[in-house]
């Protein structure tokens, strides 16, 4: 079950950040609507491991994430 709420959320942040030169987790949560902070980032490591998205950091010390082309 948690691994199907992975999967779906990881399509919700995929979709969000189609598009997009990149989002921070903040602008992330609301562009996806996920409420939980652990939701996200199963989403996120659900992507990260198929090598979907690259993250980096801004200068204001932000997580920011990127899809891969």
């Amino acid at each position: 079950m948690l691994q199907e709420k992975a999967g779906n959320d990881a399509g919700l942040i995929w979709n969000a950040l189609n598009g997009t030169d990149g989002l921070s987790v903040k602008d992330l949560k609301k562009a996806t609507k996920i409420k939980a902070d652990k939701d996200l980032f199963l989403g996120l490591g659900w992507l990260l491991r198929e090598n979907k998205i690259t993250t980096s950091e801004t200068e204001e010390g932000e997580l920011l994430l990127i899809l891969n082309e």
